[in-house]
């Protein structure tokens, strides 16, 4: 049991940095993700789509000008 649940932790790992890496978000929030919703990569794909345009914003009023 305890292989099977490293083998989860691994997986959602892998899913974390890829949609990271493919979006822009953090592995952090990408594994917040995950754990909110699951390993389904388009609904993952569009959520991290969609934090990462709300973040664009806040990134934007903190840039000196």
């Amino acid at each position: 049991m305890d292989d099977d649940k490293s083998d989860h932790d691994r997986l959602k790992s892998l899913v974390a940095k890829s949609v990271a890496k493919e979006t822009g978000i953090t592995e952090a929030q990408a594994l917040d993700l995950i754990n909110m919703i699951g390993t389904d990569r388009p609904s993952l794909l569009r959520e991290a789509r969609m934090l990462k345009a709300r973040q664009r914003p806040a990134e934007e009023s903190q840039s000196p000008r």
